[in-house]
């Protein structure tokens, strides 16, 4: 089996009495991809945002390659660089050419040398067909082009996991599958990727395993043929029914 990447140990996290995440363990190996499903304010995206530290955590504890990943750790900024993180609303700088959203944490976080940044990133633009957009602004860009040039960027950071959040959610139903087709490709490059998502096709067809969560607890962690098929418990057999319910 491929070596341990990231380690989820009991993790707690709540605001005040309200528990968003109990308890929660899970372990994510190098080139796996990890789908996470569940109903709206299950507690998928707050995963995420624990796994990068954007949220603080009140009881276990998050490892990278042994690291323990903490909001006030000396060694935060070097681990977040190893995770690469696209959100929902693409989080690009308006401000900015696409180019240069691309360059500016490479060049400014890591120091590299902006010629070697620029040529990975043309050619990173390439593979997702936008190498005709560098110079353009955000708002000139469709949400599925910002959604594609925000992986382009995580890309760029070289991180040894991808973490996605709903990044389908915002798109018209015609861009959801240009986003998706450059998600499936990096699968099949061997990337490592947790990725939170309703899109239940999608999951079925990119998912070397399911993670189903419900009230802030995984419920079932299963090979996707037997999450879709035969799930082992009820709530998760309401949930695809639902779904099933919705695609009727």
């Amino acid at each position: 089996m491929a070596e341990e990447l990231l380690t989820i140990d009991h993790l707690t996290k709540q605001y005040g009495e309200n528990v968003i995440l109990n308890d929660v363990s899970l372990t994510v190996h190098k080139g796996e991809v990890v789908v996470v499903v569940g109903s709206s304010g299950c507690g998928k995206s707050t995963l995420l945002r624990c796994i990068n530290a954007l949220e603080s955590i009140q009881g276990g504890e998050i490892c990278l390659q042994g690291e323990k990943i903490e909001q006030e750790g000396k060694n935060i900024t070097a681990l977040r660089q190893k995770i690469g993180m696209v959100f929902q609303c693409y989080e690009l700088f308006p401000h900015l050419t696409v180019l240069n959203n691309i360059l500016l944490a490479p060049v400014k976080v890591q120091k590299r040398r902006e010629e070697e940044v620029k040529a990975e990133a043309f050619e990173l633009l390439k593979r997702v067909g936008l190498e005709d957009k560098a110079d353009s602004y955000p708002r000139q860009l469709s949400g599925g082009q910002k959604q594609r040039i925000a992986i382009v960027r995580a890309l760029c950071m070289h991180p040894d996991i991808l973490l996605f959040d709903e990044v389908t959610a915002a798109l018209d139903p015609e861009m959801v599958r240009e986003v998706l087709d450059v998600i499936l490709e990096l699968a099949e490059q061997g990337r490592t990727m947790i990725i939170v998502t309703h899109e239940m096709q999608f999951a079925k067809a990119v998912a070397d395993r399911i993670i189903f969560i419900d009230d802030g607890k995984i419920i079932e962690n299963s090979k996707p043929e037997q999450f879709f098929s035969h799930p082992e418990t009820e709530r998760a057999k309401q949930f695809l029914n639902m779904f099933e319910y919705k695609r009727k």
